[in-house]
C-alpha cells in the first residue's frame, strides 16, 4: 500500500483501472440482471418476487464490505499515516451509504409480498439501518473535519468503532428469532443453498457491482485529489 502513497503514482494506476472496472462491471451487472430476470426459473415458494435478490444481495454485501474498507483506510491513516487514507475514506463512505440504502429499499420491496409488511424491526433489518446511519454520521464528521482543515482522525476513529456493528448484522439471524432468512450463499466458503440454475446470475451481479464500486471510488478519489491540487495552487497564488 505504501507504494501507492505518492498521489502521482496512484493516479497513473487509477486512471486506466477506473475504465476497466467501470465497463467490465456494467457488462457483468447487465448479464447478471438479464439472466436473473429472463433466464432463471421463478422460486418455488416466492415466485418472481425472489428475482430482486440479484440486486438486494450484492447491495447487502457491498453495504457491509464497504465499511470494512472504510475501517481499513482508517487504520492506515491512524497507524501508518498513509497520505491517501483520509481521501479514500471520504471517497468510500458515500458509496457504501448508497449500497446500504439500496439494500434496505430492495429488502423492503421484497418483504412486502413475502412477509406482508414493508418494514419489521427485525434484528437484521434494524442493524442494517444502523449501518446506514453510521455511514451518514461518518460522512458528516469527515466533511466537518475537512472544513476545519484537520487530518480527519475523529472520523477514522469513528470508522473503527463502527466495525462493532458488522458482526451484529452477520449473526443477527442466529442470535435472535427473526423474519429474515439465514445465509443462503457464502462467498468465503460454506457452499450455497440456492440452486445452480438460479445462483449463476447472482455471482455475476455481485462481481459486477463490486467492480462498479471500485470504479466509483477511484473516480471520487481522483476528483478529490484534483480538488486538493487546485486548492493548494490557489493558496500559493494568494500568498504571492
Amino acid at each position: 500500500m505504501h507504494a501507492l502513497a505518492n498521489p502521482a503514482r496512484f493516479l497513473r494506476i487509477a486512471r486506466p483501472a477506473t475504465g476497466w472496472c467501470l465497463w467490465l462491471g456494467l457488462a457483468l451487472v447487465a448479464a447478471g440482471v438479464a439472466g436473473g430476470l429472463f433466464v432463471t426459473p421463478p422460486d418455488y415458494l416466492q415466485g418472481d418476487s425472489a428475482r430482486i435478490l440479484y440486486i438486494h444481495v450484492p447491495a447487502a454485501w457491498l453495504g457491509m464490505g464497504t465499511w470494512s474498507g472504510l475501517a481499513a483506510a482508517a487504520l492506515m491513516q491512524l497507524v501508518w499515516r498513509h497520505p491517501l487514507a483520509a481521501i479514500a475514506g471520504r471517497a468510500i463512505a458515500p458509496v457504501g451509504a448508497m449500497f446500504a440504502f439500496i439494500c434496505l429499499a430492495t429488502g423492503s420491496i421484497w418483504g412486502r409480498p413475502t412477509w406482508g409488511t414493508w418494514w419489521e424491526w427485525d434484528g437484521r433489518l434494524t442493524s442494517m439501518l444502523i449501518l446506514f446511519f453510521l455511514y451518514l454520521g461518518y460522512i458528516g464528521l469527515a466533511a466537518a473535519e475537512r472544513e476545519r482543515g484537520s487530518e480527519g482522525r475523529m472520523a477514522a476513529l469513528f470508522a473503527l468503532v463502527g466495525l462493532v456493528n458488522l458482526p451484529i448484522i452477520h449473526f443477527s439471524v442466529k442470535w435472535w428469532r427473526t423474519l429474515h432468512q439465514g445465509t443462503s450463499i457464502s462467498f468465503t466458503g460454506g457452499g450455497s443453498s440456492i440452486a445452480d440454475e438460479m445462483a449463476w446470475p447472482l455471482y455475476l451481479t455481485v462481481l459486477g457491482f463490486t467492480l462498479l464500486f471500485a470504479a466509483i471510488v477511484l473516480m471520487r478519489m481522483r476528483a478529490e485529489l484534483a480538488t486538493v491540487r487546485m486548492e493548494a495552487r490557489l493558496r500559493r497564488r494568494a500568498a504571492q
